[in-house]
């Protein structure tokens, strides 16, 4: 890519579009196209076709997708594999039929078997059954994956893809009904720790600003409705046993990866994808450790084992990308911060 390419950055307003937006532009690249999701909806095979031929762009970040964490993917079992396939065959197809010089495709760890051995290498693919909590959005990645690769095969394109580890970062997802670990974790403890300085203005404020997803009524006790998920000023309740290990990188990481890769490798060096991540993990409990330290919050970690832990492990080999000669430079501690801050402030 030179600086004058025509980029399209799929889904720059979410949590991954965001960040390569701003590593683009922290590059200086300038010729950048974007549009929301009500300007151009992806899941629309004709209106895909119609801005691709018109825009022509050069490259692709593909970072559109609809996602979630285990209560949404467990309840939106038809809307994740509906709309992650449409997106990703009709951005794809539309790539490859108006000369795109290259296309990045954002995966995702859980296309892995849920008892896959650790750390899970690249070639673990299909080899064993799915995670059912998540199956549908991991059906549609892997969909996604085999799209690139057989579109590569056929036609000679150069579409590579990407398979992060949990992220988090800035522009990242607060609603409490559809959020991953990281940001539910940091707006429970948020809130508690407003509830035990009896903050009550401010946690209307947050509210109202980030939606927890439920019908609220905010006349009610404010307390009593916190209570209701789990949030009080003396603990904090999680969903499982806290046992699980998981792997998290922060976005901005994966956005330098993701430049580094579109700027340097074609798929014959990458192959059909590399993971991307830290390479080291931690449990939930641990994670949910951090996160108290950072916000402040003294109180207890209650722990509901009646609900689901998802896989037991998550935890990616990325050797192949640091042998590309790409590592990550933000520690999980030094990202929950920044996190907590783009959270509090932004």
């Amino acid at each position: 890519m030179d600086r004058n390419s025509k980029i399209y950055v799929a889904g720059h307003r979410g949590l991954v579009g965001s960040a390569i937006l701003r590593k683009l532009r922290e590059k200086q690249f300038t010729n950048l196209i974007t549009k929301t999701s009500k300007q151009l909806d992806l899941r629309i095979q004709k209106d895909t076709e119609e801005f691709f031929a018109q825009e022509k762009p050069d490259y692709v970040f593909l970072a559109a997708a609809k996602v979630g964490g285990i209560l949404a993917n467990s309840t939106y079992k038809a809307e994740f594999i509906y709309d992650n396939i449409m997106i990703a065959a009709n951005v794809i197809h539309s790539a490859y039929n108006n000369g795109v010089k290259k296309l990045l495709n954002l995966g995702s760890s859980c296309i892995y078997p849920k008892l896959a051995p650790q750390p899970m290498k690249e070639d673990y693919l299909l080899t064993g059954l799915l995670e059912p909590t998540n199956e549908p959005y991991a059906i549609a990645k892997i969909s996604a994956i085999k799209l690139c690769r057989y579109y590569n095969e056929q036609y000679g394109s150069d579409f590579v893809s990407v398979m992060p580890t949990n992220l988090y970062g800035p522009h990242d997802n607060f609603n409490l009904e559809t959020a991953h670990v990281p940001p539910a974790l940091i707006r429970k403890f948020h809130l508690a720790q407003l509830l035990h300085e009896k903050r009550y203005n401010a946690i209307k404020k947050d509210l109202q600003k980030y939606p927890l997803g439920f019908n609220l009524n905010l006349d009610l006790d404010i307390g009593l409705i916190l209570k209701d998920i789990g949030i009080t000023p003396e603990y904090v309740k999680l969903w499982g046993s806290g046992k699980p290990y998981r792997e998290f990188l922060y976005v901005d990481d994966l956005a330098d990866a993701c430049v580094f890769l579109m700027e340097n490798y074609s798929h014959r060096e990458i192959g059909e994808f590399v993971n991307i991540g830290t390479g080291s993990d931690i449990t939930i409990k641990g994670l949910a450790d951090l996160v108290a330290e950072t916000v402040g919050f003294k109180g207890r970690i209650e722990l509901d084992s009646t609900k689901p832990d998802g896989m037991p492990r998550k935890l990616l080999d990325v050797s192949k990308i640091k042998a590309l000669g790409w590592q990550p430079k933000i520690s999980l501690k030094d990202g929950i911060r920044k996190t907590y801050e783009w959270y509090v402030f932004s």
